[in-house]
């Protein structure tokens, strides 16, 4: 009998060892597996802040005189705006940019002999930073008027801006995680595991393009300030675990 339980033990012994082998190695191999997958998340939404600069210009000889030009049609230009709505807070004027400028003087050959003063020329912008969209697009469509008081004033194209894109990002960022969840168990489903916890994740690119355009993404991000209606975007990339 004795002869008999020996070998049974040993048996024993290797079908246990074999077992608990076969389940570490799967265990080991499970902890190994990951899923890695890309979440996306986007939203539409229309700029609250509208950021539009105009400049003018006054040239003459004389220094004093064309200083003078230019602060009154700063003035001008300043009542001009508060008649249209805007608040003192929301313009700003630069600072008065000066330049001599001079014109080559030539000989019969084309060859430069001289330079000749032609005046000062001096600059300004204004600024306007507002919340009140609407109005001030119509003030830089419609500010060619002050051309009427002899003011030579060029109008830039207004720039677009949101205020409130931190929590914008927060929401996108909490979209994408759960895009991204929802597709690595639908992987993790479809092969027969689970979805374990998160091991890595990694943001991607934040994207501001005007709606409805053809602009294209960036590896370092697009930020668009040129259209009212704009789209935002966010990816996450994630990491699970397979269980």
């Amino acid at each position: 009998m004795k002869s008999y339980v020996t070998p049974l033990i040993i048996g024993i012994a290797i079908v246990l060892g074999v077992f608990l082998l076969g389940n570490a190695y799967k265990y080991k191999f499970k902890a190994s597996e990951t899923i890695s997958v890309t979440g996306l998340a986007e939203t539409n939404f229309v700029s609250d802040q509208i950021v539009w600069t105009g400049n003018y210009s006054r040239k003459t000889m004389d220094l004093k005189s064309a200083y003078s030009q230019l602060k009154q049609d700063e003035s001008t230009i300043r009542a001009y705006l508060k008649g249209k709505g805007v608040s003192d807070a929301e313009m700003v004027f630069s600072a008065v940019s000066i330049d001599k400028e001079f014109s080559n003087r030539t000989d019969g050959d084309g060859r430069i002999i001289g330079t000749d003063f032609t005046g000062y020329n001096l600059r300004q912008t204004v600024t306007v930073d507002s919340k009140d969209i609407e109005e001030v697009e119509k003030i830089s469509r419609e500010v060619t008027e002050l051309i009427e008081s002899g003011i030579e004033f060029n109008s830039s194209s207004p720039s677009y801006y949101y205020t409130k894109l931190s929590e914008l990002k927060i929401d996108l960022l909490a979209k994408a995680s759960a895009d991204a969840k929802q597709r690595g168990e639908t992987i993790a489903k479809n092969s027969g595991s689970g979805l374990g916890s998160i091991k890595k994740a990694n943001m991607g690119v934040f994207q501001i393009t005007g709606q409805n355009s053809d602009e294209d993404y960036s590896y370092g991000g697009v930020f668009n300030t040129s259209s009212k209606n704009k789209t935002a975007s966010i990816t996450i990339k994630i990491d699970y675990a397979v269980d």
